[in-house]
């Protein structure tokens, strides 16, 4: 599958969920003087998650990236990179981790047609909701949910995190 077609499908996806569809905001940002470039999805997104905005519920965008912060690793390692694309789906009060597990499931396994047996959930250790709604909603076995993982852990691993400004910043679920 192209890479035009995971993108196409994603949106598409959650379209058919309700939400608004973004375009990629510039990789520098017109209205936010706080970062220097466009790092992560949810940047064009700030007014909405900070309350300022309300006239969408829920968005989804591909977003184009900009990350300077570990430029000695880019290269070295297979998760380091300097532009890339983040899709990303955000719900602005709507709905929470239940519905965003169980559509990242949906539109991993159905719509990518990605085999279950190929994939592992991991889950912050703190964070009870989301490993219940991995075992008990979306069925996935417990054998290929590792835990304890901490922010340290998914940091050595390679996959970028940043907590939310939400409320729940200090809760992760990394699908």
């Amino acid at each position: 599958m192209k890479t035009d077609d995971v993108r196409a499908k994603f949106l598409d996806f959650f379209r058919s969920k309700a939400h608004k569809v973004f375009p990629s905001d510039s990789l520098v940002p017109k209205d936010d003087p706080t970062v220097l470039f466009t790092s992560a999805g949810m940047n064009q997104f700030k007014p909405y998650f900070l309350g300022m905005r309300k006239d969408v519920s829920r968005a989804c965008s591909c977003q184009k990236c900009l990350r300077t912060d570990d430029l000695e690793k880019v290269g070295k390692t297979p998760a380091h990179h300097t532009f890339f694309e983040m899709l990303g789906n955000f719900s602005f009060g709507d709905y929470f981790k239940q519905e965003a597990i169980v559509w990242a499931w949906e539109f991993v396994t159905e719509v990518l047609k990605i085999p279950p047996e190929k994939i592992w959930v991991s889950v912050y250790k703190d964070d009870k909701e989301a490993y219940e709604v991995w075992k008990d909603k979306v069925k996935f076995p417990e054998d290929r949910i590792p835990r304890p993982v901490t922010v340290e852990d998914l940091l050595k691993s390679g996959i970028w995190f940043s907590p939310s400004t939400t409320e729940e910043k200090n809760r992760v679920s990394q699908f």
